[in-house]
């Protein structure tokens, strides 16, 4: 059981979607580039990771990208109740507990992968 965000969680979410094959469907052929920036996080402070689809080849990685399309940033607590599963990322949004920079219509457009995405994090084995 991973703790998450840590590195063995992201490796995790990598391989996961790499092959949910409800992920893999919603990415394929798609290109998509969502930096996620994470405030108040125990021991760090700040992090950021990744999540990058190039013509359906995904990687979730720790770090930055040069280019993303969209930054979503939150704080731990949020980013928390999104990966559990307890908190919608549309009503997070709409109550200003995510903030979302750069090309919404290209975040709209792939409203699939985020919500494949979602489902995945919340039946990852993680600890919190």
């Amino acid at each position: 059981m991973a703790k998450f965000l840590s590195d063995e969680w992201m490796s995790e979410a990598d391989d996961a979607v790499k092959t949910d094959p409800t992920f893999t469907s919603a990415a394929a052929g798609k290109d998509l580039k969502v930096q996620f920036h994470v405030t108040d996080v125990a021991e760090v402070g700040e992090l950021e990771y990744f999540m990058s689809i190039d013509g359906g080849q995904t990687q979730i990685a720790k770090g930055s990208l040069d280019e993303p399309d969209v930054t979503v940033t939150s704080d731990y607590e949020t980013s928390v109740g999104i990966a559990k599963g307890e908190l919608n990322t549309q009503m997070a949004f709409m109550t200003g507990k995510i903030k979302v920079a750069g090309n919404l219509a290209t975040l709209m457009m792939h409203q699939n992968i985020i919500s494949a995405w979602a489902g995945l994090s919340e039946n990852m084995d993680t600890t919190y």
